[in-house]
């Protein structure tokens, strides 16, 4: 096992959340993370963008790490945790990009 899927098991343990409640919270971690200490704009989909390439980079790592174990692929339950990842950045960057709800007044 890698050290991607120890720390995995180690948080999901502290947290006591599963593996699709992590995926949700890292996602919208980095989103906001992202926004705050680098001082994007949530509507200019920076970072939306740092979301998915932390997503793509562990999903990466998950393909990697199942080849790597001979375990078989299964590239709908990557898609799953890619789709469950991003689906609030996705919204929520669009509703700051395209309607008043996330403006300042």
């Amino acid at each position: 096992m890698s050290a991607l899927q120890d720390a995995k098991l180690v948080v999901m343990g502290v947290t006591d959340l599963d593996k699709d409640a992590l995926h949700i919270h890292i996602g919208l971690a980095v989103f906001f993370l992202s926004g705050l200490i680098l001082r994007w704009p949530i509507r200019g989909g920076r970072p939306w963008l740092a979301a998915l390439a932390v997503a793509a980079l562990g999903e990466a790592w998950d393909i990697l790490d199942m080849a790597r174990g001979g375990a078989p692929q299964i590239l709908a339950a990557n898609w799953h945790d890619m789709w469950n990842t991003m689906l609030w950045p996705t919204l929520i960057t669009a509703m700051a990009a395209w309607t008043q709800v996330l403006s300042r007044r």
